[in-house]
């Protein structure tokens, strides 16, 4: 479940009459714990509870439901249980259906409250789902219980009205949606005359059964579109119930007045969102959450879309607001020096090409706000009016909704911020009418002049809209004086890779949808790259907001700090983006490498993102800051951070033919190529020695990536040219090899069919069958701390995976080591969330000293070791044993020994880091592609070679 459906769960739960004996059970099932798993619990199986009335779910809570009057003696009996402690429980919690007190065993934090009052602490106990609690929800669990009674609202008017559901209606009802938001706000805030005015007028004049509704919200909407001097003579005229309404404007009540249709449910939905207190809304936690409530496939993640103002800050502050912030201490109390910083911010606009729902903006415009309140009052001017222009926060969003949103989340930000720094009667004196300008423009970002939507000079307004929430093209220049200002590019552009696959269960619709959006995708990156480079075809979509962002600081002094996944700094990607932005300038002036950018969603799931921030006007000072461990972050100042986001010079990794370090050559696995007749299981292999009388020269162990980790067996038919003949006497080899050649003849390909004159031998040899193999495997999960490296005997085949054949073990040292798998991570980059190896990338790349003799033999016996360590455990498989919660102890220990032997190869002691490994490996490479550019002899001009 996602936090808005727990949100939603244990609400009905709250207002329905307190069962004791049911109560810890419906508590479960609130935050989604299985049916099969609490009629167990009910039915005493599992229930450790050595409490009265307890119910123990392990690893999770302990709850009891008690006498009244007994909360507290009954948590307490929880707290010093040994149940508890036994079953590890995280939580415990006793009520009585009057109160209820819950803690949180690790960090001792609780809660006390009213019974119908616990709703109201859900953030609190978001863990017991496995969400991991953001400080903003916790705190204030307002917006969550927003976004959940609005969601219930939508689908219970789509469901009654299905024509506002198709696409051409969508925009009105999200529009509606807008104006309800606007509206539950300003009720709550005194920019309606009255507290809960909107709530109470429609409860007051609409029917129980949500009848007319409709029309009640439709004249409130009418009368804020109509100046207070027009009303007497508005026709039709209005009821003087919706008179006291405030003439609003700024297009958000402009145009049609018409509302959905509503039920007696949807209108007791619309109440009790009403009810709640939205002066507490947070509008950089809510926008991003209630734009999931107006898209179909999104709804289902409900609550998962708030980005934390902690990963927001991550971008911001070393993008410009660590500047301003150094600039204002600077000043102290200097007035001159506060009034020229106030100034300057008056002139700097925040841009976001993939605004969303606007947090980037909201958090910049915040922030800054705070900034300028502390001049103001060391200049002992604390309730001037801010001189900070909300349209100088730009965005472009795709999607209609969040774009309105967005808008709606600034206007409320700016009311917000006036209330706090300049009080109440100031911040509602000048806050109505709103303005009709645009300055969130809905279009795509990758085909739209972006220094036409945010442009480098102040301009006069090239359209004033009807419609604030309705934005044309081409609409987005707003008066402003920006002569001379900065613009910073920032936002967390969409992460799509090159290449997206459909689910599997994915209906024809849906992969018809994914193919006509990913040709899209394709025609935009083709609009930005086409003219710099033919081989965009493989780059992220992210790429395109990189690329057009340096474009656009080729026009005016500007700084951008993009959120993207970490795959543009990894892999085949660098060589083909890298270069294009490094010759325009730019360079990195500060970077976060690899982290979860987290969400709300249950176990916490969140893609690995890095942060980059650009500048063509770059100090010398570049920080680098390093996620090394969860919830540790290390800052450097460095010389140069490179595209792979290391601390070393910008050399970009191109693979190669053969080994730079003149190692052993690595070459991918033999490919059948055969429709799989010449594969088989042990089992088929078997049955064709013992039933089929196959020679059993003729079938050999098959190895690709995933027999070899799994450790499963399988077999495939091996014949030399010289034994075809042999061969092919058996009747069942021969019924093989005719099922190949018929697929291989069966091909367009002409290579292919040539293939058929051979159907007993692969498609594609790459060994003789008479060698040792050392296998590494083709893909590995990120969670293992080591690469997949093992020896087979002579005789093994290998399909899907890489190999060396015949070569010196001490190969297998390299390759089982930390060193090599950072290399790999960084240089090789990743397939979905695992390492992803190459042999001309990540080996023929990888650079090594020269080695000694002893240092041979050295690494011969820690491979050695690392294998006899392994053979301990047999038949323990590589999955097994390299699951780092479960991996042996003296498997670890002949890595970390294999580690220790290769790093003091390198630099005579181990490295600290992989930072510091990636350093080093980074300047040899240099070094040794420098040597080799020297010691290749240049051709003759003139001559022939």
């Amino acid at each position: 479940m996602n936090a808005v459906e727990i949100e939603s769960a244990i609400s009905d739960l709250a207002l329905e009459p307190f069962d004791a004996a049911e109560f810890p059970f419906t508590f479960l099932a609130a935050f989604g714990n299985k049916e099969t798993a609490l009629k167990r619990l009910r039915a005493g199986n599992n229930n450790a509870s050595d409490v009265p009335g307890g119910v123990l779910l392990r690893s999770n809570i302990h709850i009891a439901a008690c006498e009244p009057g007994t909360v507290g003696d009954t948590l307490k009996a929880l707290r010093v249980s040994p149940a508890t402690t036994k079953a590890k429980a995280k939580f415990i919690l006793a009520t009585d259906g009057q109160t209820l007190e819950a803690e949180e065993l690790i960090t001792g934090e609780t809660i006390t409250c009213d019974y119908p009052d616990f709703p109201n602490h859900f953030g609190f106990l978001l863990p017991l789902a496995g969400i991991s609690t953001i400080k903003e929800i916790k705190d204030n669990p307002i917006d969550v219980r927003a976004t959940s009674r609005l969601n219930k609202l939508y689908v219970e008017l789509l469901n009654e009205n299905p024509d506002w559901a198709r696409a051409e209606r969508r925009a009105d009802m999200n529009h509606f949606m807008a104006r309800l938001v606007f509206c539950f706000f300003a009720e709550d805030t005194d920019i309606f005359n009255g507290d809960g005015l909107f709530t109470k007028t429609v409860e007051q004049f609409s029917e129980r059964a949500g009848s007319n509704t409709d029309q009640v919200l439709s004249e409130i909407f009418r009368a804020m579109n109509i100046k207070l001097a027009e009303r007497a003579t508005a026709q039709p005229r209005l009821p003087s119930w919706a008179n006291t309404f405030p003439y609003v404007n700024g297009g958000l009540f402009s145009g049609s007045t018409e509302v959905p249709r509503f039920t007696r449910m949807a209108r007791t939905y619309l109440v009790h969102a009403g009810n709640l207190n939205w002066k507490k809304i947070n509008p950089d936690i809510f926008g991003s959450m209630i734009q999931a409530v107006a898209d179909d496939e999104e709804r289902g993640a409900l609550g998962m879309h708030y980005t934390s103002v902690p990963n927001i800050l991550k971008v911001l502050n070393p993008l410009f607001l660590d500047d301003l912030r150094a600039q204002l201490e600077a000043a102290g109390d200097n007035r001159a020096k506060l009034l020229n910083l106030r100034k300057r911010m008056a002139h700097i606009r925040v841009f976001d090409p993939a605004c969303g729902s606007g947090n980037f903006l909201v958090i910049a415009y915040k922030q800054m706000r705070e900034i300028e309140a502390e001049i103001n009052h060391r200049r002992g001017e604390a309730h001037n009016k801010s001189e900070i222009p909300l349209t100088n926060f730009r965005g472009i969003e795709l999607r209609d909704f969040p774009a309105e949103i967005a808008r709606l989340a600034l206007i409320i930000a700016e009311f917000q911020c006036d209330v706090l720094y300049r009080g109440q009667q100031d911040a509602l004196a000048e806050f109505l009418p709103l303005d009709a300008q645009n300055w969130i423009v809905c279009g795509n970002a990758l085909r739209l002049d972006w220094l036409s939507i945010c442009p480098p000079t102040g301009t006069g307004v090239k359209v004033v809209a009807d419609d604030l929430f309705g934005t044309p093209l081409n609409q987005a220049e707003i008066d402003f004086e920006n002569e001379g200002g900065e613009t910073y590019i920032c936002g967390n552009p969409p992460y799509v890779g090159s290449n997206v696959k459909p689910p599997k269960d994915a209906s024809n619709e849906q992969k018809e949808r994914l193919k006509k959006e990913a040709e899209s995708r394709k025609a935009d990156l083709k609009l930005v790259f086409e003219k710099r480079t033919s081989t965009f075809g493989t780059l992220d979509y992210v790429a395109g907001w990189f690329m057009k962002a340096v474009d656009y600081g080729k026009q005016t002094k500007t700084a951008t700090a993009l959120v993207t996944t970490n795959s543009i700094c990894q892999g085949q990607q660098v060589p083909i983006l890298w270069p294009l932005i490094l010759a325009e300038g730019y360079e990195i002036a500060f970077a976060h490498t690899s982290f979860k950018w987290k969400n709300l969603a249950s176990k916490n799931a969140g893609v690995t993102v890095v942060i980059i921030g650009l500048s063509n006007q770059a100090s010398k000072r570049r920080r680098l800051f390093l996620a090394e461990k969860e919830g540790t972050l290390t800052v450097k100042d460095v010389e140069n951070i490179n595209p792979y986001l290391i601390p070393a010079k910008n050399v970009i990794v191109a693979p190669r033919s053969s080994p730079i370090s003149g190692l052993a050559e690595m070459s991918f696995g033999s490919m059948p190529n055969d429709g799989g007749h010449l594969l088989m299981s042990f089992d088929d292999a078997t049955s064709a020695i013992k039933q089929h009388e196959v020679q059993p020269k003729f079938i050999r162990p098959a190895l690709g990536t995933k027999e070899f980790i799994n450790g499963i067996e399988r077999r495939c038919i091996w014949v030399r040219q010289a034994d075809y003949e042999d061969a092919s006497a058996n009747i069942w080899l021969q019924t093989r090899f005719e099922s190949v050649q018929e697929k291989r003849q069966s091909s367009d390909r002409a290579a292919t069919k040539k293939l058929g004159d051979a159907p007993y031998r692969f498609g594609e040899v790459r060994q003789t069958g008479a060698e040792d193999v050392m296998i590494v495997a083709k893909t590995s999960s990120e969670q293992r701390d080591y690469l997949p490296v093992s020896i087979f005997p002579r005789g093994a085949i290998v399909t899907e995976a890489f190999a060396f054949y015949d070569a010196p073990r001490w190969c297998m040292a390299l390759i089982a080591s930390r060193l090599h798998l950072v290399w790999v991570a960084t240089i090789c980059g990743k397939m979905k969330t695992d390492y992803r190896y190459s042999n001309t990338l990540g080996w023929n790349t990888f650079p090594v000293p020269l080695l000694t003799e002893q240092n041979k033999a050295d690494l011969t016996r820690c491979a050695e070791d690392i294998l006899l360590a392994r053979e301990v455990h047999f038949p323990a498989t590589i999955a097994d044993l390299y699951d780092p919660e479960t991996m042996p102890d003296n498997l670890r220990h002949a890595h970390e020994r294999n580690d220790e032997v290769l790093e003091r190869i390198y630099i005579g002691r181990r490295f600290k880091n992989d930072t510091e490994r990636l350093e080093k490996l980074f300047d040899l490479y240099t070094k040794m592609t420098a040597d080799t550019a020297k010691a290749t002899p240049k051709k003759q001009r003139g001559k022939m070679a």
